[in-house]
Order: C-alpha cells, then sequence, then structure tokens
C-alpha cells in the first residue's frame, strides 16, 4: 500500500506545525518551503487540515498557521483512512473485470491487510511523530525556495 503524495504532505504539515510551538506561526509558503512541497499543493493541503480542524490559519500581519487541539490528538489512521482515497488495494471491477470477483477470497484479504494498515498507525498522534529525534531536526530544516 502506498499513501497518496497529499496525504504525505498533510502529515509533513501537521508535524512541522507541531515542533512550532512558542515561535512565530509559520505561513503557508513557509511550511512549503521548509517540507520542500510545491506552495499550490501545500495551500490545499492546508485549506483540507483547517476543514477538518486540525488546524488555524489566520491571514495578515500576526496570522500563520497554528495546530489545534485536535490536531496534535487525532489518530494517525483515522487521519490517513480520511485523506485516502477509498479505494481498494486491487481493482476487480475495472475496464476488464477480474473472472474471480463472484468468488474470490483475495478481494477480502487485501482489504482486511488495509485496515490492518490503518489499524497500526491508530495509536499514534502527531504529537508523537515529533518526539525526538524527528522534532529537533524539523526545527533545524532550513529553508529554501519551495519547488515549483
Amino acid at each position: 500500500m502506498r499513501l497518496t503524495r497529499f496525504t504525505d504532505v498533510a502529515l509533513r504539515v501537521l508535524m512541522r506545525l507541531a515542533v512550532a510551538d512558542g515561535r512565530e506561526p509559520p505561513t503557508t509558503r513557509e511550511v512549503a518551503a521548509t517540507m520542500r512541497v510545491p506552495y499550490t499543493h501545500t495551500a490545499k493541503v492546508v485549506a483540507r487540515l483547517q476543514h477538518l480542524g486540525l488546524l488555524d490559519a489566520r491571514r495578515g500581519r500576526g496570522g500563520g498557521l497554528t495546530l489545534t487541539p485536535a490536531g496534535r490528538s487525532t489518530p494517525i489512521g483515522s487521519l490517513v483512512r480520511e485523506l485516502e482515497e477509498p479505494e481498494e488495494v486491487v481493482e476487480c471491477e475495472g475496464d476488464t473485470p477480474c473472472p474471480l470477483r463472484s468468488a474470490c477470497r483475495l478481494r477480502g484479504a487485501l482489504r482486511g491487510a488495509q485496515e490492518a494498515f490503518y489499524a497500526a498507525l491508530d495509536p499514534i498522534t502527531v504529537t508523537d511523530l515529533v518526539a525526538s529525534p524527528t522534532g529537533p531536526l524539523l526545527l533545524g530544516i532550513g529553508s529554501g525556495p519551495p519547488p515549483d
């Protein structure tokens, strides 16, 4: 199983904000530069995370991005479930449907494995992800120009 780029960026944005406590809140552009992700992609991720109540985004002077208490404590498994497209691991019904689809046990086994993947992430929060050595490393990442 592979996470979408969107989910990957969302997790990294939350992690970056989790280590920003006590500092001036970073802007979307600053987070994009630090994480080396295109600004437009980061802006879409920030909008979705704000909609989910995981971060606050304030515009203008004194604005920036801050993590909400829910952003700190939401289980990573439930967040990944929310952000990932609800797709099966295998395509059984596509353009050329699988002839085994009516009696296949593989599809159910793969669905179970996918849920086990999410369940393994359920006990983990963003706070857990930024424990040492990750948090200090995130703070040390310099900002450079983001990719276009």
